[in-house]
């Protein structure tokens, strides 16, 4: 009984100091798992960029690998916008995923799209999975230039 009067107290300050400071400890984990997650398909974009530019050799078992974290991180990384997470957790996210948030599932989607086909081209080699990864880049810009805040 004591534990949990104890473990009662700590949430209701843990309430208060999340109030006064105006950022949700959720929005603060959720903008935390959107930088890692951003963190991981930027290695596997640069991974990709790298083989398709000549600056590293090419290999269809590491292209393959880079494509599918990209492919697959949409599905996860589209749930991490949720309402409340605007602010806070020094985000670069701009108000206008909010605002136009079909548009920025649509150019995920693509991205997603675009991530898979460079990944069952990089079964056919080099040059098949530099055509299809230059698809893949084009995406970073469409949605980072409408819906990032550059710091």
């Amino acid at each position: 009984m004591k534990k949990s009067s104890v473990l009662a107290g700590v949430a209701v300050l843990a309430t208060i100091a999340v109030g006064a400071t105006g950022v949700s400890v959720v929005a603060q984990d959720t903008i935390a798992q959107r930088k890692a997650l951003m963190k991981a398909v930027g290695g596997a974009s640069k991974t990709g960029s790298q083989m398709a530019k000549g600056e590293a050799p090419f290999d269809a078992a590491k292209a393959n690998e880079a494509m599918g974290t990209i492919a697959t991180s949409w599905a996860a990384f589209a749930k991490l916008f949720p309402k409340g997470s605007e602010t806070g957790g020094e985000t670069t996210a701009s108000p206008k995923i909010w605002e136009s948030f079909k548009d920025f599932e649509d150019k995920g989607a693509k991205l997603a799209s675009d991530a898979t086909a460079a990944q069952k081209a990089a079964a056919n080699g080099a040059d098949a999975f530099k055509t299809a990864f230059g698809d893949v880049t084009k995406n970073c810009g469409g949605c980072h230039k409408p819906y990032r805040i550059q710091k």
